[in-house]
């Protein structure tokens, strides 16, 4: 049935104005003022922005990770996520070196299938640049629409990838239309470093921050951007959480360079005394590249106001504290790293950002949907309100004060890491192309609705145009 929703304020990247919607077969069919509403079911918006459904770009659902598996799957997640306001996901496909791509690939599909409740993609992990990756790359590219490739410059001996390999995928990437992601660190010296502190007792989950510095980050975003100028390819640096990281993007794109930057809710509003948490509970905050000190915060919003960082990921990789966390319990080392922040990125950004004056109505729009829709190669069909785009939107009360809380959340994990935020603002209602997802604040949705989404490749051109559909 066709869906009119009225008295609502549409919010874009660009725009801000009062008018009707009308959605039909998935998608939005007119915008404008007074549309008739016989045989339509009406949505009233009074009082409530109508924003694109959020683009989250960064997520790591149902994956294996230092002996584990993170809680939340493609099921939760996926709910936790449309309960956020967020309506696509694009999660991380890890590979096997000397596996056939096509096979990790196909279990990620597998891990998906039946369950996921609002459209997704893939990213694919590149390890290792072989004469058989190279050759298989074109293949994903065009067969699976995944357009985008990260690279680990940390973890060493588990994901970590050398500077060739790195060096090789941009390459391939400038050839072949793609975009290289990579995981800044410098890995060695976090190798080195945490050998260091296991070896004076320095076990605690603090330890995990202390061994991973903030110069270890810039360096190795530094680096990464300069191999990117030399293949004169194009670059995007996930979790940027610190001064340095940020100021080696700004200094690459005023030089010109194809390079764009993403932070996460989580560098935003909390710091490394998370760690410091008594009882172990500093676990819960353990992830990579960890926590900072609190000033660098304000440079982050700052970089996202500026537009030196264009998007907000969750990097949602969530362990439970209770079995999983634990497993740290002598060694930090060991903790599990990642958190649960899916469900929260939307209005954490909302609140602590348009709520407070760091950026306004138009630049949240732009950072939690539109940028990633169109460095993904998802737009104009996800990240904007326009006609003949995917009627993915999210009725979003702006006046509502709420509580984070494990006790009210939809992930499957057992804390909540921002336990006892007060924020302001909650998506009420959100529809992936057309169809009720949540409805007044409960889930409606039906597992495997979400669709596989093959995307376009990099296309610079498209970060600087509005939204026009083609028939």
């Amino acid at each position: 049935m066709k869906k009119l929703i009225k008295n609502g304020t549409i919010v874009t990247a660009t725009d801000t104005y009062v008018a009707d919607v009308l959605l039909e077969d998935g998608k939005i069919a007119v915008i404008g003022h007074h549309l008739p509403s016989e045989g339509v079911e009406v949505l009233d918006a009074e009082g409530c922005y109508i924003f694109p459904g959020g683009v989250d770009p960064h997520t790591h659902l149902e994956m294996p990770f230092g002996g584990t598996v993170s809680k939340d799957d493609f099921e939760t997640g996926t709910i936790a996520a449309a309960f956020g306001g967020t309506t696509t996901i694009i999660d991380f496909c890890l590979t096997d070196k000397g596996v056939p791509l096509q096979n990790s690939i196909q279990t990620w599909h597998e891990k998906s299938r039946d369950k996921a409740v609002i459209d997704y993609s893939f990213h694919l992990m590149i390890g290792e640049m072989t004469e058989e990756v190279m050759k298989e790359l074109p293949t994903v590219i065009e067969k699976e629409g995944i357009t985008s490739f990260k690279v680990f410059m940390a973890y060493k001996n588990v994901l970590q990838a050398d500077d060739e390999t790195l060096f090789k995928t941009l390459v391939m990437a400038k050839e072949q239309g793609a975009l290289v992601l990579v995981h800044a660190e410098n890995g060695d010296v976090i190798d080195y470093l945490t050998k260091q502190a296991l070896a004076k007792g320095e076990t605690a989950p603090i330890h995990h921050a202390k061994t991973r510095p903030s110069e270890l980050e810039g360096e190795a975003t530094g680096r990464a951007c300069l191999l990117t100028e030399l293949a004169d390819s194009q670059l995007y640096v996930v979790h940027v959480t610190c001064r340095e990281a940020a100021e080696q993007i700004a200094q690459a794109r005023a030089k010109g360079v194809s390079v764009y930057g993403e932070t996460c809710p989580q560098y935003l509003v909390l710091d490394e005394t998370e760690l410091e948490r008594p009882n172990f509970e500093g676990a819960k905050y353990v992830w990579s590249p960890p926590l900072r000190d609190k000033s660098h915060q304000r440079y982050l919003w700052n970089a996202l106001s500026s537009g030196q960082l264009q998007t907000l990921g969750s990097d949602q990789c969530s362990f439970d504290f209770d079995g999983q966390k634990t497993l740290g319990k002598d060694d930090f080392s060991k903790i599990p790293n990642g958190g649960p922040f899916i469900e929260d990125r939307f209005s954490v950004l909302f609140s602590e950002g348009v709520g407070k004056g760091r950026i306004t109505l138009n630049q949240f729009v732009d950072i939690v949907s539109t940028q990633s829709a169109k460095l993904f190669g998802l737009y104009p069909e996800k990240g904007t309100i326009a006609v003949g785009s995917d009627a993915d939107l999210v009725i979003f009360d702006p006046t509502k004060e709420r509580i984070l809380s494990k006790d009210h959340h939809h992930m499957a994990v057992d804390y909540n890491a921002f336990e006892g935020m007060k924020i302001q603002g909650e998506p009420m209602t959100v529809l992936s192309r057309g169809e009720y997802v949540i409805k007044d604040g409960t889930f409606v949705g039906k597992l495997g609705n979400g669709r596989y989404i093959k995307r376009k490749r990099f296309n610079e051109k498209a970060l600087r145009q509005e939204a026009v559909i083609s028939n």
